[in-house]
């Protein structure tokens, strides 16, 4: 049987977004700074922005509205068994998964969510500024970033290293900030097909100052466009770019 391919669209082609915020553990208050955040950027370029903390509303019928469902610092177990077999059949559909920090520390006694996010939570130091280096342009979600991307933010170690079952974008110098626990590997962004659809996270987003960072936004507004399947932003060719108003 062919597997299922992600789905693609052209950039002037709409589409919606599902922001899931539910919390079942500690709860940052930052979300509503990014719920307002990606509801700016899809008036700006075109996208309609939902936002939800209530786990009913995954189901076949309501996920096949959207074509992105970000996790926006979701903590703990947020959905039930009947729930998670509608997202896994969404993101089977070719759809878009996007986490944002906590989303990795989420569901952990479901394996499929775990290989979905690329990694889990283990522990953080202190908020403080650190390098971030980036090892790959060639994505919507980093093209704009400067080589070394110098911020302010809660810096997750995660259980595991996901490099080789993800394609890293950014990772830390752990010699810049203290009480990094990963090393000199410490992918802190990443992005990988997975499922029949599109997955991708990043470790950023703790303050609610990420959420009004020019880059920081343009981070995010990358990622998911490109979840989305909007593929046209990766390559430049003199195409128009994705813009923040």
């Amino acid at each position: 049987m062919t597997p299922i391919q992600p789905e693609t669209k052209t950039p002037d082609e709409p589409f919606r977004v599902l922001v899931y915020s539910r919390t079942a553990g500690f709860r940052h208050d930052s979300i509503p700074d990014g719920i307002a955040a990606i509801t700016s950027l899809g008036d700006a370029n075109g996208f309609k922005v939902d936002s939800t903390e209530d786990p009913e509303q995954f189901t076949d019928e309501n996920l096949d509205q959207y074509s992105v469902v970000v996790f926006l610092s979701t903590t703990g177990d947020v959905l039930g068994d009947d729930q998670e077999k509608a997202f896994e059949r969404f993101i089977a559909k070719g759809r878009g998964y996007v986490g944002i920090h906590a989303a990795a520390d989420t569901e952990y006694d479901w394996p499929w969510y775990g290989e979905l996010v690329g990694g889990y939570f283990k522990s953080h130091p202190a908020i403080q500024p650190a390098d971030v280096r980036v090892e790959d342009h060639n994505h919507p979600a980093t093209k704009h970033l400067p080589d070394i991307w110098h911020r302010v933010d809660e810096w997750y170690n995660y259980r595991q290293n996901p490099r080789g079952q993800v394609h890293v974008l950014l990772d830390l110098d752990e010699s810049t900030y203290q009480n990094g626990a990963m090393g000199d590997d410490h992918p802190i962004a990443w992005y990988h097909e997975f499922g029949g659809g599109r997955a991708f996270y990043t470790g950023c987003g703790h303050t609610k100052e990420s959420y009004t960072e020019p880059e920081f936004v343009q981070h995010m507004l990358g990622a998911i466009l490109w979840a989305a399947g909007v593929e046209d932003v990766v390559e430049s060719e003199g195409k128009a770019q994705p813009v923040i108003r």
